[in-house]
């Protein structure tokens, strides 16, 4: 299991990309479905059209990393984006309930204190 703090963002490319795309090929994925490039350490990530295999692209300070992670049977979930989007937000928790095969749209989460941190300042 990976470990990623809860804080960090983590954007589903919405559509299946091409799996032999390395660094620069997703780079520039995210970067026309986004508009922008995001190096602020978040989290992309990309499958494909089967939805068994799946990349992972992040900055860690320094440079890109990628991870991959191929299924011997089954699939990873379809999730649907937002109307007009070019991406579905996840996080941490969702990101590994996703890899381990849970259904999202199954999950019930418990009401739980959130700081607002527009409020804190």
């Amino acid at each position: 299991m990976l470990n990623f703090a809860l804080s960090l963002k983590i954007y589903l490319h919405v559509g299946p990309v091409d799996m032999r795309k390395s660094f620069d090929g997703l780079l520039e994925s995210s970067v026309r479905a986004s508009g922008e490039i995001k190096c602020d350490g978040g989290l992309f990530l990309f499958m494909n059209r089967r939805r068994d295999r799946i990349k992972l692209l992040y900055w860690d300070t320094d440079g890109l990393v990628i991870w991959m992670k191929r299924l011997e049977g089954g699939r990873f979930q379809d999730l649907a984006p937002a109307v007009d989007s070019t991406h579905v937000t996840l996080d941490a928790t969702e990101l590994n309930m996703l890899l381990s095969g849970i259904e999202l749209g199954d999950v019930k989460r418990l009401p739980r204190y959130q700081r607002n941190l527009a409020k804190a300042s």
